[in-house]
């Protein structure tokens, strides 16, 4: 703990200096799971934050842990594994970080009960950016499961009084860092069971899919639900339960391994003959029923999706056409194929300025027609269904902005990745079409990926703006960038000089991306991880 005071001292200093000159500047974490443009950031000052990296404390009494900003989930889950426990919410991709999942919006196929990140987080560290060092907690109205910030209060010496930075907490909840540096999390834990019990229902249509979704959320016992559209007329609806048991003569399925299937080709495979599971049937077996049920170890379960993106390491072998898209090259390259070793070739090699990678909160009543559009405008598959517990607004995370139930906090989340067009004018366009549309169905994007709004447009989707400033008033903020300037992609630079010219000649950017990945050594984190079976 003292290593962590000091460092975060160290850190308030630089961030001292910086105000009192009043010069801006951005976080360097180290790594980061956004697709957003790098040269937004070319020209910023940095605060070094990337060594604030660890697990220092898991309490078993409190199923609580202390999480310094930059630990990511593989580590996070291993620390805490160790003791029976595990977040509530885990995102899919191991690189993703414990402040990242604050700072910015992170669900999962828990969400649905657990809603984002940061519902599970009881207090944080946070250094303000006139360098003062406080510990905010999101209220007494919301305390989860007793967690109440006791831990992060005995080892910091802070105050109790849950209210006073109650304001920062929320404000500071997916502002992607303009109101503040995170520099530790208090995070509620639960019990962990050794396995997911994994029962994949197949639909037909995008409509019965929508349905199913909402008929699993109401389930007590689905510990998670996500789903996954292949086609039109291909969908499976995932659910999970926690478990302790392996039944006689039941094998755990894992998916970490450089031979094992990719997850959602899997899934596509298994269910591809199951016919809809709303279909009549006389028979009582699952199979006839429409669903099939395997057993995967629980850290398997959580990083299910990383090898190959989700579906997106396919396209890397549509970049790399000469290269076949086989289960030999699948395990031959296996190194290159996890999510930290994607993002980095994504950024390097320039191709987020044509690859389309959106996640977008819809409202369940406008879901079936979202999809009719994406099919229709983008032709884009799979796509991913989370389905989401959101909170009220305003919020930065996407949440319900119009609805009949004014107690409604249902949304569902469609995951829209995959090949865009390769002319920059028409890349932004249909991002732009997009955004539009999304804001007529009544949805919300979330902000990691490429953002094309005006900032009347911007702030008329996300609504919120006279509360946001005050907050940065209030608590000497007006020095950062806003959240609309560390979002937005600007048309008139992106894409322009001579080295994003030479890398958008095949294959450059790629042998490019492949180049740094290798430098990064990202791939040495999987090979030596824990958490796998």
């Amino acid at each position: 703990m003292e290593r962590h005071r000091q460092a975060v001292r160290l850190i308030a200093t630089t961030v001292r200096g910086y105000f009192e000159k009043s010069i801006p500047f951005r976080i360097m974490h180290g790594s980061t799971n956004s697709t957003r443009p790098t040269h937004l950031k070319s020209r910023a000052r940095f605060v070094d934050i990337s060594a604030l990296k660890d697990v220092l404390e898991v309490d078993t009494a409190r199923r609580v842990a202390l999480v310094e900003p930059n630990v990511p989930m593989d580590r996070l889950v291993e620390s805490t594994l160790k003791y029976g426990l595990v977040p509530p919410v885990v995102m899919e991709f191991p690189g993703i970080t414990a402040g990242g999942g604050f700072a910015g919006t992170a669900g999962e196929s828990s969400s649905f009960k657990h809603g984002y990140f940061d519902q599970s987080v009881n207090a944080v560290e946070m250094i303000l950016p006139d360098g003062q060092i406080v510990v905010a907690k999101p209220g007494k109205n919301r305390q989860r499961n007793g967690g109440n910030g006791d831990l992060i209060n005995t080892k910091l010496g802070a105050g109790e009084d849950p209210e006073k930075y109650a304001d920062l907490f929320h404000g500071a909840a997916g502002a992607v860092g303009t109101l503040g540096i995170t520099t530790l999390l208090e995070l509620q834990l639960i019990e962990a069971k050794r396995f997911v019990r994994t029962t994949y229902r197949r639909t037909t249509t995008a409509a019965e899919a929508i349905r199913v979704v909402r008929e699993e959320c109401r389930k007590p016992s689905n510990d998670y639900v996500d789903g996954m559209l292949f086609s039109e007329g291909h969908g499976v609806i995932v659910t999970g339960e926690m478990t302790d048991e392996l039944p006689t003569g039941e094998k755990a399925r894992t998916f970490s391994r450089a031979w094992d299937p990719w997850y959602y080709m899997h899934v596509r495979n298994i269910t591809k003959g199951l016919p809809s599971s709303a279909s009549p049937t006389s028979q009582s077996s699952s199979l006839s029923q429409g669903t099939i049920t395997e057993y995967i170890p629980l850290a398997e379960y959580l990083f299910r999706y990383d090898r190959g993106g989700f579906w997106v390491g396919e396209a890397a072998f549509g970049y790399f056409w000469p290269v076949p898209f086989t289960r030999f090259f699948r395990w031959f390259l296996d190194d290159f194929l996890h999510t930290r070793m994607l993002y980095r070739a994504l950024h390097a090699s320039g191709e987020s300025a044509r690859f389309f990678v959106q996640d977008l909160g819809i409202p369940y009543d406008t879901a079936e027609e979202f999809i009719k559009y994406t099919t229709k405008s983008l032709d884009i598959w799979p796509l991913w269904l989370c389905p989401l517990k959101t909170p009220k607004g305003p919020s930065f995370h996407p949440h319900v902005r119009q609805s009949s139930s004014p107690d409604s906090t249902e949304m569902l989340n469609i995951g829209v990745w995959g090949w865009g067009p390769k002319n920059q004018a028409d890349f932004v366009r249909v991002n732009r079409a997009l955004e539009a549309k999304v804001n007529e169905l009544g949805g919300m994007k979330w902000l990691y990926a490429h953002t094309y709004y005006s900032e009347p447009e911007f702030w008329d989707a996300f609504g919120g703006r006279p509360a946001y400033e005050a907050l940065r008033e209030k608590y000497r903020a007006t020095s950062l960038p806003s959240v609309y300037d560390k979002v937005k992609v600007g048309e008139d630079t992106a894409g322009k000089g001579w080295k994003p010219f030479i890398k958008s000649l095949w294959p450059m950017g790629g042998l490019y991306g492949i180049w740094k990945g290798i430098q990064s050594k990202d791939y040495m984190l999987h090979r030596h991880a824990t958490w796998r079976w």
